[in-house]
């Protein structure tokens, strides 16, 4: 399960494990306009993680989910005018 909230300055993604146990913290993704931060909370040490990619990064693991294993390098397309 998972939720969208739109606030001020970024859109925030709450990701819920409803799996079998053993049961994860919820994930928050604020996807901000620079950059995405991904937040999870550690019961093991009281403290919450936070993880902060750039948009270039984001790209790379998008397309990283849908490729076999191997090293990649991902080329810009230029915009094409009319």
């Amino acid at each position: 399960m998972f939720s969208i909230e739109h606030e001020f300055d970024c859109t925030v993604v709450t990701l819920v494990d409803e799996g079998d146990s053993p049961l994860q913290e919820d994930v928050k993704i604020h996807a901000f306009e620079e950059c995405i931060t991904i937040e999870q909370y550690d019961p093991r040490t009281d403290a919450m993680h936070k993880l902060t990619l750039s948009m270039a990064q984001i790209r790379d693991l998008s397309a990283a989910l849908n490729l076999p294993e191997g090293v990649y390098t991902l080329e810009k397309k230029t915009p094409k005018s009319r």
